[in-house]
């Protein structure tokens, strides 16, 4: 289970080693070092940053947990409480003014997370990473940073 693809993203594990930390502080509300990244893993040397600009796309990973995040809660809250499209009762506005509160408060870890995500895609899980090295990529080059 520890060296598992969902454990290591949920922890912010390295996705080659799943060992590695992602993040620079383990504490995801520490707002001035909220998205501060290693620039390669500690543990098997992989380049977090892959090239210049690679975590625009995790804007659309962020959507999509946060329209799951909507649904869900929807789904609890009209289980759990009801709720009507009426007007007058005021069930959808708690219901609302609820899930808007809480995702303010979580989203410090969406952000991790979809970083998390994001990285899991492009880079692949390598159970034997101590044997076999890194292989070199023209998106890793550090003349592609000064650019």
């Amino acid at each position: 289970m520890k060296n598992s693809y969902l454990f290591s993203t949920l922890t912010n594990k390295c996705p080659r080693c799943r060992e590695g930390k992602l993040f620079t502080s383990s504490n995801p509300y520490d707002l001035s070092n909220i998205t501060k990244m290693n620039d390669h893993c500690p543990v098997c040397g992989q380049p977090t940053e892959i090239e210049v600009g690679f975590y625009y796309g995790t804007g659309y990973v962020s959507y999509a947990l946060t329209v799951a995040y909507f649904v869900s809660m929807f789904v609890a809250w009209k289980v759990l409480i009801g709720m009507t499209w009426e007007l007058e009762d005021n069930r959808m506005f708690y219901w609302l003014g609820t899930t808007i509160f809480l995702l303010i408060l979580l989203q410090p870890i969406l952000m991790r997370l979809s970083r998390s995500i994001w990285l899991g895609w492009f880079v692949s899980y390598n159970k034997h990473w101590k044997n076999e090295p890194l292989e070199y990529n023209e998106r890793m080059d550090e003349k592609m940073k000064e650019i």
